[in-house]
């Protein structure tokens, strides 16, 4: 093999090797959330609030799925949300209109799953499984953050 040819070869596996692997099933989704955080199932509830409040501007519902204290970045600064009624008073400052656009669009099946949670539209938000007990038995699903 000439040293052009391993060259080619070498430059485009590095290059398949660097692009993001996305899901190509529902089903590999949920599995790839079992996998790494369990309580897959309870994650279709919250994931579907969470795209249609996006799309219709729903400020409470949106406030009602997130965890706090929430950190939001927008507007080239970084935000610790306290709480809800904090998030709904603040809600067009925080969650600008691309962002919610971005979010409502959003398919299960292209979602982003690592350990550190679910991504939505290209990390805009994070959605993570929140212990609700010790031994973290039993979860729900919230916003952890949000990236405008």
């Amino acid at each position: 093999m000439s040293p052009r040819f391993s060259f080619a070869i070498a430059a485009a596996l590095l290059a398949f090797s660097i692009l993001p692997v996305q899901a190509q099933s529902e089903g590999e989704v949920y599995s790839r959330i079992e996998e790494l955080h369990g309580n897959a199932e309870a994650f279709a509830g919250p994931f579907t609030a969470l795209t249609e409040a996006m799309g219709e501007g729903d400020a409470e519902t949106i406030a009602d799925l997130a965890e706090y204290p929430l950190q939001v970045n927008a507007n080239g600064e970084t935000y610790d949300i306290q709480n809800a009624q904090d998030f709904i008073d603040n809600f067009d400052s925080l969650v600008m209109a691309e962002t919610r656009r971005a979010v409502a669009r959003q398919r299960y099946d292209t979602l982003f799953v690592n350990s550190d949670g679910v991504m939505l539209a290209d990390g805009a938000v994070w959605m993570g499984a929140i212990c609700d007990d010790d031994d973290c038995a039993i979860s729900h699903w919230a916003i952890t953050a949000i990236n405008n």
